[in-house]
């Protein structure tokens, strides 16, 4: 499943110990390894790579007592590609001799909370060391004590662990790979203004600038696999439900024209993702360069209006392509932003990292307050609505999960990782889309917009990533939950905008302070057009995965003992947000 060019990261577990012999470090091999051990399973149990294959922790061959040790543990981790690292120890050691400094790689230490030996010394230690030295590390120890023989990993230390190593394993995907921009500036859009320099520096990424003649030389010269293309077609003449057709009856096309229109959609899909991760079918055809593609992990398509405005939108293909299947079934998500949107892009590929889950691009369209609604409605909202909502409508695509027709173990509406999607759900998310002829006064081109109202009651993540001037990136985190309206209120609402596209009626949590002190100030405070939701409260672990990557966050609603930096986040200041941004511009981007 993972297609790109580059080893998966794995997870690098340093058991660390007392160097002292005589007596000291023989009595403490045991615990130390099993530390080690108990920690390597625990992660390998509990994690997968967004691809989807599970998480391989590599431990070091002996306990490091100094330097040799440290040395050759290093040496292991760089044959391993480890790409991140989890120090371990119940015990005192010998700070910076032992600890992790590789510039790169995102660190952590957990030191065990027990009477017997002094492991919060040696981490207290240990940071000091990491701070000094400018290499930030996570401190992970447990509220309480445990005893010297327990086996047993403190539900606290799990969660830090796991959102340690979740953050961890996506910067380290991310490095080496690349961002195809197929196309250029979308309509003046400030996030498709692709900066390679960022790219370059915060995630360890190349750009790949490709025109848009490219793709319409792939579709006109036959460089696709035709049987898949018949495949492909075969299986939206099945399950697609066609839509109705809002254009002027003098503008809509016959229904030979609409399938000509789809089959060039689906071509679409298929040229895309081939240049994003290559095909070896192409060079079996004879089109060895074609079949390499760009090992683009995101990429984004610029569409309007240099596309738009005489071919079929891409509408279709970002849909199918940011989805978990397609016709050869479940798979990974491509993540493709809409209007080249590299921003929102690289906001859905962190979503992506970190939960394996398809996510929802979206246009932050309007705010509705109660009285709005109850003004052009006559209805009153209550529950989670009742302080108003956010209506999050791209403009003609979003992944096909996001009908929230996929069901939890409890039979609640979610959007599962792509791993565990059956064919159920994939009938059940097409039977709750249509596919609406494209309203040809924005796509002269036409095309197929994808149509479908989001389940209510979908705990979401709202993110956004931002370029200021004179700060660089900063990270947008809202979380709430989707909304169901009633029917005829939704279709009173939605009939106000472009209704052949994607609804989702989201409720951001507030806190009553800052941009959360109502939902206005939400939409108010927001920093772009766009946004993506993401399945799940994983604001925490965005904050985690921020820190690592060194950028700020300038607004979000985590309860306040979910947050997790580095422990040098602490010296740079009382309040969290100043602290955050001070720490970031500090250590400067990771790849500098």
């Amino acid at each position: 499943m993972n297609k790109l060019i580059g080893a998966l990261p794995t997870i690098g577990i340093r058991p660390t110990i007392d160097g002292r012999r005589m007596g000291v470090r023989e009595s403490l091999e045991e615990q130390t390894m099993k530390m080690a051990q108990a920690t390597a399973a625990f992660l390998s149990q509990h994690l997968r790579h967004p691809s989807g294959e599970p998480v391989e922790c590599v431990i070091a061959d002996t306990t490091i007592g100094g330097m040799t040790e440290s040395a050759a543990c290093e040496e292991k981790f760089k044959s391993c590609n480890v790409g991140l690292s989890i120090t371990v120890t119940p015990c005192w050691c010998f700070g910076s001799e032992t600890i992790d400094m590789d510039p790169l790689r995102p660190k952590a230490i957990w030191g065990f909370n027990g009477t017997e030996r002094p492991g919060a010394v040696y981490l207290a230690a240990a940071l000091a060391a990491h701070n000094q030295k400018g290499l930030p590390a996570f401190s992970i120890y447990g509220k309480d004590v445990q005893d010297a023989d327990s086996d047993g990993i403190p539900a606290d230390v799990q969660e830090k662990l796991l959102s340690f190593a979740r953050a961890g394993l996506v910067v380290a995907t991310l490095r080496g790979k690349s961002y195809l921009s197929l196309g250029g500036v979308s309509m003046g859009i400030a996030g498709s203004i692709v900066d390679h320099t960022f790219f370059e520096e915060f995630f360890g990424m190349r750009v790949q600038a490709v025109d848009m003649t490219e793709l319409r030389r792939r579709m006109d010269k036959g460089i696709y696999d035709s049987a898949e293309l018949e495949l492909a077609q075969s299986w939206a003449d099945k399950y697609f439900n066609e839509g109705t057709d809002r254009n002027p009856p003098e503008r809509r096309r016959n229904p030979e024209q609409k399938h000509a229109m789809l089959r060039e959609s689906l071509l679409m899909t298929i040229c895309m993702r081939d240049m994003m991760q290559g095909n070896p079918r192409l060079a079996e055809l004879g089109f060895g360069a074609e079949a390499l593609g760009y090992n683009a992990i995101v990429g984004g398509f610029q569409g309007q209006l240099h596309w738009t405005n005489q071919y079929p939108n891409g509408d279709t293909a970002e849909t199918l392509l940011n989805s978990s299947f397609d016709w050869n079934g479940p798979r990974a998500p491509i993540i493709m932003g809409t209007e080249n949107d590299s921003l929102n892009a690289m906001s859905m590929l962190l979503g992506y990292g970190l939960t394996g889950t398809a996510q929802i691009f979206c246009d932050v369209r309007t705010y509705w307050s109660p009285d709005s609604v109850e003004r052009v409605t006559g209805h009153r909202l209550t529950g989670l609505a009742e302080h108003g909502i956010i209506h999050m409508i791209n403009s003609g695509s979003a992944a096909l999960d996001g009908t929230g027709r996929q069901r939890d173990a409890d039979g609640k509406p979610t959007i599962k990782p792509h791993w565990e999607v059956t064919e159920e759900d994939i009938k059940a998310c097409l039977a709750a889309t249509e596919w609406c002829p494209a309203i040809e006064e924005y796509f002269h081109g036409g095309g197929l917009s994808t149509h479908y109202l989001t389940e209510g009651g979908i705990p979401f993540t709202m993110s956004r990533i931002n370029i200021v001037k004179g700060i660089g990136p900063v990270l947008q985190i809202a979380e709430g939950h989707s909304v169901a309206l009633p029917q005829q209120v939704h279709d009173v609402l939605d009939q106000r905008t472009d209704a052949t596209w994607p609804t989702t009626w989201f409720a951001p949590r507030l806190t009553g302070q800052g941009a959360f002190r109502d939902v206005y100030s939400v939409m108010a405070n927001w920093g772009a057009n766009h946004g993506v939701l993401t399945v799940g409260h994983v604001g925490s672990e965005l904050l985690t995965l921020a820190a690592m990557l060194r950028i700020p966050v300038c607004m979000h609603n985590v309860p306040e003992e979910k947050v997790f930096r580095p422990s040098a986040w602490g010296a740079h200041g009382m309040d969290s947000e100043g602290q955050d941004y001070r720490a970031c511009a500090n250590y400067g981007p990771l790849y500098r």
